[in-house]
């Protein structure tokens, strides 16, 4: 089975550009977002509520807890979110209306054109028109995943650590999500 495209810087600038031209620029770039820079799988970013990312008080919260119906392998994990992942929700959760911002209430996060609640599959089916309206049109809803892994891994981030920012049982899982090429290569052995 072949893996979905790891992103480009250059493929990045593209989408977070071609967003801005979309029906829904806010809601795609946070879905974008949270696979990019937590490597959140799209269906652990269709199952999030409102209250999964604010405090009671409405701030936005630095870590996510996923319960086990909302992961693939209906386990809770834990998702880490850095300074920038905040600041793309408090953007987001802008654009929402304030009955969205209870965060009392099970609301979904990320919704469609009609305000309901996104399934895996159509987000999923999202974010591949979008890639597509872009002109990525060999990247998945997984590019994401696999990037926020793969540019991790560049930076020198053990694989253990990658694998529980991942949300895998197994480092063999995530060593299968990193991509290598030559650039990569020459300079592992230059650093000798």
């Amino acid at each position: 089975m072949k893996q979905a495209p790891v992103l480009t810087e250059r493929d990045v600038k593209r989408m977070l550009q071609h967003f801005t031209r979309t029906a829904y620029p806010a809601r795609n770039r946070c879905v974008f977002m949270l696979g990019s820079l937590a490597g959140m799988r799209i269906g652990e970013i269709a199952a999030l509520k409102i209250a999964d990312v604010l405090t009671p008080e409405g701030a936005v919260r630095n870590e996510i807890q996923l319960t086990a119906a909302q992961t693939k392998g209906s386990e809770a994990r834990t998702v880490l979110l850095n300074m920038q992942l905040q600041g793309e929700l408090e953007i987001y959760l802008r654009t929402l209306p304030a009955a969205h911002k209870n965060t009392t209430q099970a609301l979904p996060l990320i919704t469609s054109k009609t305000g309901k609640e996104f399934s895996a599959n159509g987000l999923c089916q999202l974010m591949l028109k979008l890639y597509d309206g872009a002109g990525l049109d060999r990247a998945t809803s997984h590019s994401t995943r696999r990037t926020f892994i793969t540019t991790l891994a560049h930076k020198g981030v053990n694989v253990r650590v990658l694998a529980a920012l991942a949300g895998h049982k197994s480092i063999s899982t995530t060593q299968k999500y990193i991509e290598l090429n030559d650039n990569v290569l020459r300079a592992a052995v230059e650093i000798i």
